[in-house]
């Protein structure tokens, strides 16, 4: 791809309630992405009772609260998919939601989403990869707490079920929020590139935006953000999301980037051209030349503008004789 696919991930940042989430929508358009991504989900099919929160859950939310009873707060309805999906049409702006069981997998395919996203927790689970295999759509899969060996086994899983390795986008990730940098370990997504043959990309947790455009300076064609209206909002991801103008500059600078990536041909830009004769040096006269003076180191130096010889001559240039008188700094163009 010359252009990067950039997902928006609101994720469950609307905190359970629509109208943050068609808010969310807005932003995400207003900032230039190429998607929004959700959550589909309900939390008594994917936790049970005794599931413990992550430890970054816990720090921005009750302690006392249960995975389970978190999750409850987050959900959304089927109709309130469907219009979030139908809202995005309107919007321009591509509905994406990663489903986290096998109900939510059949709604999202019945509402006839194009692209699935599989979140790195469910990698590992075979019922669940086989089932978006089966579906034959494009698949973005995130690799999160996974070893390569991992990675291959859900590639192959898909793979086997009716997916097209083509329309496979595997996206280096960890899974820690927000990740420190010394553990983003860029270099692993080109890794994956070599080892399976698939494109690339990089889901993102770093607070700020350079990592992620430094892995579209590397090679990825989908980068994926959390964003949030605002980073006070109670709830579990808003701590470690973007808000809207950051979303924005994020989305900017990728689309810088990828201009600046150029076409890899060396030489000289349209927008440099004019700057060759002033930059670069002739052959010059280094004092008065009379006509019939042999050219020497003595008499010849080298200065701007580059209108004249290129320097790149001067042995070719001494030893010849001047055909006509220079005064001093004149270049050198007769011979």
């Amino acid at each position: 791809m010359s252009r990067t696919f950039i997902i928006a991930e609101a994720g469950v940042n609307h905190n359970g309630k629509f109208e943050l989430a068609k808010k969310m929508i807005d932003i995400a358009k207003e900032a230039g992405v190429d998607a929004i991504k959700f959550q589909t989900f309900k939390a008594d099919r994917i936790a049970s009772k005794f599931a413990p929160k992550a430890p970054y859950q816990s720090r921005t939310t009750a302690a006392s609260e249960s995975q389970l009873q978190m999750l409850r707060k987050l959900e959304l309805n089927m109709n309130e998919y469907k219009y979030l999906m139908d809202y995005c049409k309107k919007k321009e702006i591509i509905f994406i939601s990663s489903p986290f069981d096998m109900e939510s997998i059949e709604l999202l395919d019945s509402l006839g989403m194009e692209i699935f996203k599989i979140p790195s927790g469910e990698i590992t689970n075979f019922p669940y990869l086989r089932k978006i295999g089966n579906l034959k759509k494009k698949v973005i899969m995130s690799t999160g707490m996974a070893d390569l060996g991992e990675v291959e086994d859900a590639l192959d899983i898909l793979i086997n079920s009716g997916t097209k390795r083509e329309d496979i986008t595997v996206l280096h990730c960890n899974t820690e929020y927000p990740t420190p940098y010394e553990d983003v370990n860029l270099r692993a997504m080109l890794t994956i590139k070599e080892a399976f043959k698939v494109e690339v990309g990089y889901s993102d947790h770093t607070l700020g935006i350079e990592v992620p455009i430094a892995a579209v300076a590397m090679g990825a064609t989908v980068i994926e953000k959390h964003f949030t209206l605002d980073r006070n909002l109670p709830g579990p991801d808003h701590k470690v999301s973007l808000e809207p103008k950051e979303l924005k500059a994020m989305a900017e600078a990728i689309r810088n980037t990828e201009k600046a990536l150029g076409n890899g041909v060396k030489k000289p830009s349209d927008s440099e051209e004019k700057n060759i004769s002033v930059a670069r040096k002739s052959i010059v006269a280094k004092r008065d030349i009379k006509k019939g003076e042999i050219f020497t180191e003595e008499n010849l130096t080298v200065k701007r503008p580059g209108t004249g010889i290129t320097p790149m001559r001067w042995n070719e240039i001494l030893g010849r004789k001047a055909l006509r008188e220079f005064e001093k700094d004149e270049v050198i163009d007769i011979i």
